[in-house]
């Protein structure tokens, strides 16, 4: 009910004002009794993946709480596990405003952020004060002024620096908005970027005494060719997981609708299928090698089954939660 009421008005404003008024105001009630309005106590069912266990199979995406600053609110909402982020090495604005669009005829938005973030201090010095307790994972980037060949040393960079504070990390290579950054998604320059982010970690993981995860972020629009050569360079590396699958740049599914010819990332009931396709495509090529979360479209337990039957072990969810709010977490995990 409550976040009904608050949807309406926040469906009045601006989309990225709104999600930053949300942002705002989560932050500042966490630990008040305020956080009575999106609190929810969902029974967990522990599931192992990464040699981690999650509370339940149901995560926050990227993208929502780029800086960590509403860690302990969205713990507070049920999830089994949040990710934060994508963060770089230095702050950077993004790109020019307005960045965001709401589609509400197809529960979609688009957005064209370009890794808005105020830097990897920035975001730990939020993470070490949380009292979140559950599983975290942070994604990094790269800054847009690094050139691709040069964009390892700013993915190396974060590494080190979030390594002791994530349960995982994720190395997003297929956001849409930060211009030539999906070019690393290909070829030579996967298997160089992958291959240095693998020494990187096995070193930091005898200096720290602790393995800490690496899953890599890939986009919906690859086609069947590419598919196979993203999974045999994450095989090859010994790369833990992948997360199928960011936004998408088709607008085939939201031709005539408003916004619908604005550049950047389409997210939602939109990219549904083409997620699916990647995750049942990832899973087929690897088997059990490689540990998949799915994302993109799960919006309901319906869809959340659609993901977990093509072969996701894990769930994300970011658009459905803009537009259902705290309740799709149960609603979600109570309908599995």
């Amino acid at each position: 009910m409550f976040y009904d009421l608050a949807r309406r008005f926040m469906f009045t404003q601006d989309a990225e004002w709104a999600h930053n008024f949300a942002l705002n105001n989560l932050k500042r009630f966490a630990h008040t009794p305020l956080n009575a309005m999106w609190a929810q106590s969902i029974a967990d069912k522990p599931v192992e993946f990464l040699g981690l266990e999650f509370k339940n199979l149901l995560g926050l995406a990227a993208g929502l709480d780029k800086n960590a600053e509403c860690i302990d609110a969205f713990g507070q909402m049920g999830f089994g596990f949040i990710e934060v982020g994508t963060v770089t090495p230095r702050p950077q604005v993004g790109n020019d405003k307005p960045r965001i669009f709401r589609l509400p005829q197809s529960n979609a938005i688009i957005n064209r952020m370009g890794f808005n973030n105020k830097g990897v201090d920035y975001l730990l010095g939020n993470v070490k004060s949380s009292k979140y307790n559950g599983i975290l994972g942070i994604n990094i980037g790269k800054n847009k002024d690094t050139p691709n060949e040069k964009g390892k040393d700013d993915y190396i960079h974060c590494m080190r620096k979030v390594f002791t504070s994530a349960s995982y990390i994720t190395v997003n290579i297929s956001s849409p908005n930060t211009p030539g950054l999906r070019d690393l998604q290909y070829g030579e320059a996967l298997d160089d970027l992958l291959s240095s982010l693998k020494n990187e970690q096995d070193d930091l993981s005898a200096k720290h005494g602790k393995h800490v995860p690496m899953l890599v972020k890939i986009a919906p629009d690859l086609d069947q060719i590419q598919i196979e050569q993203v999974a045999g360079s994450l095989l090859n590396n010994n790369i833990d997981g992948v997360i199928a699958t960011n936004t998408t740049l088709d607008r085939s599914l939201v031709q005539g609708q408003k916004y619908c010819d604005e550049m950047g990332g389409l997210s939602g009931q939109p990219v549904r299928q083409k997620s699916t396709h990647v995750v049942s495509e990832l899973k087929r090529l690897t088997g059990n090698k490689l540990p998949i979360i799915g994302v993109g479209g799960i919006d309901s337990a319906q869809s959340a089954k659609e993901k977990l039957n093509a072969g996701a072990d894990l769930l994300q969810v970011y658009t459905g939660f803009i537009y259902q709010g705290p309740p799709l977490v149960k609603k979600i995990l109570t309908g599995l």
